[in-house]
């Protein structure tokens, strides 16, 4: 593997993860590239970005699952082309699928990983009670797991990554198709998982997920790393507050796109969602009650156009926005036919 000049992996002493110049190519196609970071111990670190983004080449690389094509890539210290099962030892991953089999009971899926791993038969089940009741299982342990719901499973998979005790836990979407309440369980166990010393590394696209538990936040777009900071860095980039609306006729969003830049003075964009808009203000244009009469004044226009508004507030700016000023799409976009390329990449 070629070595990427500048500043060395072994610079950062005392990160989880460092990465210099990774890269991963699929035929024509540049899954990661040219991918920087480090990621501190101890923390959750989130890496946001859409489907086809390189989240998960890039997970699978850190975790020797795929050798990077170019680059350098550390996991506390330890060179994850030279030393893959030193890295092994530390690392656990959780992919975005479940792999608990259904036709086990909690324990029996917890006690079997940990005899595979080489404790003995009492260990393997006292590490399992454990994990079960942690996870707040311990009341469907003697279930088998194709009973449990979307989000239980989805626990017990993650209790089954920790049987080994890693030192740096994988969760790539972990919480996809979950329902709100099963995902906040999930957050619940993510931040457990932090206060015990285990660092995080959190693939989403999930914008309020990225939030809620990341100290920092690399955002990926088409391989690359496009932004990295910590949420409230990220959000102050567009400026000091948001304009939002959402239209009672999403067919008029071009013409209150028209009419919000003439009043306001700033760039219109589009919302994630149809009939939605959001114009970014500076301290300055928030300054006074200058910025109360230039706000009343764009609702009037619009109600002067008839153009109802369905919605309206005054805000920070979100993630959401964040990913839409940077990408010029939002986070969860995705293609509707990719090819084997994008999807190995993915």
């Amino acid at each position: 593997m070629e070595r990427t000049p500048g500043k060395g992996v072994g610079d950062d002493v005392g990160a989880a993860i460092v990465t210099r110049g990774l890269v991963k190519v699929f035929g024509a196609h540049r899954a990661v590239d040219g991918v920087d970071l480090t990621v501190p111990a101890g923390t959750v670190y989130g890496v946001l970005g859409p489907n086809g983004a390189g989240k998960t080449t890039m997970v699978r690389m850190l975790a020797t699952l795929l050798r990077p094509d170019a680059g350098q890539a550390r996991v506390f210290g330890h060179d994850v082309v030279r030393e893959p099962d030193t890295v092994r030892s530390l690392v656990s991953l959780t992919g975005q699928y479940a792999s608990v089999d259904e036709d086990l009971t909690g324990v029996e899926n917890l006690v079997l990983l940990g005899r595979l791993l080489g404790f003995g038969k009492a260990d393997a089940g006292r590490r399992a009670e454990l994990l079960l009741d942690a996870f707040g299982l311990a009341d469907a342990a003697g279930r088998q797991a194709k009973t449990y719901s979307g989000g239980m499973r989805r626990r017990l998979d993650i209790a089954a990554s920790l049987v080994n005790r890693a030192r740096l836990l994988f969760l790539d979407e972990p919480t996809t198709g979950l329902d709100p309440r099963s995902r906040a369980r999930v957050w619940d166990v993510v931040r457990m998982l932090t206060r015990s010393g285990t660092t995080v590394l959190l693939t989403t696209q999930y914008l309020e997920e990225a939030d809620q538990l990341a100290s920092r936040i690399a955002v990926i777009d088409r391989g690359g790393v496009i932004a990295e900071g910590t949420p409230g860095e990220l959000k102050s980039r567009l400026g000091a507050g948001t304009v939002r609306l959402r239209l009672v006729d999403a067919t008029q969003r071009l013409e209150a796109e028209y009419t919000l830049r003439r009043v306001l003075n700033v760039p219109v964009q589009s919302g994630g969602e149809p009939g939605t808009l959001y114009a970014l203000l500076d301290r300055e244009d928030l300054a006074g009650k200058a910025a109360n009469h230039r706000i009343g004044h764009a609702l009037a226009e619009l109600t002067r156009a008839d153009i109802a508004v369905a919605e309206f507030a005054l805000g920070q700016p979100s993630l959401d926005e964040v990913f839409l000023a940077l990408t010029d799409r939002p986070a969860a976009a995705s293609t509707a036919a990719p090819s084997l390329a994008a999807k190995e990449a993915e």
